[in-house]
This record gives structure tokens, sequence and C-alpha cells, in this order.
């Protein structure tokens, strides 16, 4: 997908980088390409090869596009890659990396985040007010410190809404047993 498919396919069409690039209007954007650490080669390719290409200074003056079958310019663009695991960038493609690391929240964030803003989601989206199902804040410190390590709060939502699930299932079923 990122440098296009041969005109020769059906529905054939230009690579995302060149779609970005068109979509943008400039030949110097800022292009975001996420979890390059969950990146998989496969049958259809290797993304991270094509990715060395894109990103190498050496070479991204000369990216050819499938599909265009031309050179393309790519050395006034700025590649920001994301990844949540840094050992599983690929080592190729880790060389030519800057690394910046950005911490993730505190575990006294996640509580104001799970309170604030995923709490109230959860019970909206389980139909559950907050006098049937309540969180302490020691509850979610414990929840946050043994079963989500990650740096975002994905595995936390996901931690809290199985919990409210299971406490729902629990009390129908309660509720229908004679």
């Amino acid at each position: 997908e990122l440098n296009g498919h041969r005109r020769t396919y059906i529905g054939a069409s230009s690579g995302k980088i060149i779609q970005a690039m068109k979509k943008c209007g400039t030949s110097n954007p800022l292009i975001l390409i996420d979890e390059v650490d969950k990146m998989v080669k496969d049958y259809k390719g290797d993304p991270a090869s094509v990715l060395l290409d894109i990103l190498d200074p050496e070479q991204n003056s000369m990216f050819i596009d499938n599909y265009l079958e031309e050179p393309f310019d790519l050395s006034e663009v700025m590649f920001i890659l994301t990844a949540n695991n840094e050992d599983d960038i690929p080592d190729a493609l880790y060389d030519r990396l800057e690394i910046i690391e950005l911490s993730s929240y505190t575990e006294f964030e996640k509580v104001d985040i799970a309170k604030d803003y995923l709490i109230p989601i959860i019970y909206k989206e389980h139909l559950v007010c907050s006098k049937e199902v309540k969180f302490s804040n020691d509850i979610l410190f414990e929840i946050i410190n043994r079963y989500t390590k990650e740096a975002g709060v994905r595995d936390l939502q996901r931690c809290l809404s199985s919990i409210v699930r299971k406490i729902v299932t629990k009390s129908v079923k309660e509720a229908n047993s004679p």
C-alpha cells in the first residue's frame, strides 16, 4: 500500500505516500505512519523494506511509486513513525530512525482519565449507573499496576469494560434465578 499497485492490476492506484502528498497539496508535508512495530512481512510484501526506500535520504529523492512509474522526490517530506515497543521495530529500519521516547501516563493520570472519561463512557455503553458499579481509587490503582502495563489507556478501558460486563452479567443471572 505504501508504493502503489502496478497499472496492469484492476483497481490499481498510487500508494499511500503519493496519495497523502496529493491530498496535502504540498511537496513538503509531515506524514505520520502509526505503529511501525506491528508491521508484518508476509506474502504481500515487506513494508519495512519499502519504508527503508522512503526514509533513507540517499534513496528517497528517487522514490518510485509502482503506479506512477516515475521518480518522485520525497527528500522534503518529514516522516514521523510511532511505535509502542521499540524492540519490535525491524533492525534495518531502526538504524535509520531518530528515536524520541515519550513517557507514558503516570498511574495518577491514568486514574484521573479513568474516572473522568473512561468509566462514564463504559457506564453509558453498558447502560449502568454509577450507583450500581463503583470503582474506588484503590481498585483503579490495583487494576492499572497489575493488569495494564501499556503507555496509553486502551488496555485500561478494555479491562474496566470487562469488569463492568461481568458485574452486569452476574446481577442479571442473580435477578433471574428463582
